[in-house]
C-alpha cells in the first residue's frame, strides 16, 4: 500500500482500497510555495481543518501519533504513522497510514507541489473499512465524511 508521495505520477497498485486522488491550485509564485510548503510540512492541512495533532512537531518519518477531531460531540481519535517525507525544490509533502482503532484502514498523503508558476495541493488516499466495529459498520458515512473534508484540506492551504 502507497500513496507515493515523492512521485508525480501515482501508480495503480493497490487492489482493495477506494483509491481518491485530488488535485488543486491553492496559489501561485514562490512566497506561495513556500507558504504552503512549511504549513504541510507542519501539519496545518490538517490542523487548518479543524483536527488537532497531539504533540504535533514537523513530520518526521516513522512518527506515530494521534489526530483527533471533534464530530456530532464526539472526539474520534485517529492514530497514525508517518510512512513518507517529501523536501525538494518542488514537492513536499507527506503521508501516513492508519493504525488500529483508526475509523478507517488505509493511507493518506498530502503534497504542495509546483507546476509553472502555479502552487497545487494533491490529497490522495487509499481506503478501506475498518476492521473493528462501529467503524466497519460506519464506513459508508465515513466516505462522505471524507469528501467533505478533502474540501478542507484544500482551503486549509489556501
Amino acid at each position: 500500500m502507497s500513496t507515493s508521495p515523492e512521485s508525480s505520477v501515482w501508480p495503480i497498485t493497490d487492489a482493495g482500497f477506494r483509491r481518491s486522488e485530488v488535485t488543486a491550485v491553492i496559489g501561485r509564485g514562490d512566497e506561495c510555495w513556500q507558504r504552503a510548503a512549511t504549513a504541510v510540512l507542519c501539519w496545518a492541512v490538517k490542523t487548518r481543518s479543524g483536527f488537532r495533532v497531539k504533540d504535533a512537531r514537523p513530520v518526521e518519518q516513522g512518527a506515530q501519533l494521534a489526530v483527533t477531531v471533534r464530530f456530532l460531540g464526539f472526539t474520534v481519535v485517529e492514530p497514525v504513522e508517518v510512512v513518507t517525507v517529501v523536501r525538494s525544490d518542488e514537492r513536499a509533502g507527506f503521508s501516513y497510514r492508519t493504525l488500529p482503532g483508526h475509523p478507517v484502514a488505509g493511507e493518506e498523503a498530502f503534497i504542495v507541489h509546483r507546476r509553472g508558476d502555479e502552487v497545487r495541493l494533491t490529497i490522495r488516499s487509499l481506503t478501506r473499512p475498518a476492521a473493528r466495529q462501529p467503524w466497519r459498520a460506519l464506513f459508508p458515512l465515513l466516505l462522505v465524511a471524507q469528501r467533505l473534508v478533502r474540501r478542507r484540506y484544500v482551503r486549509a492551504l489556501r
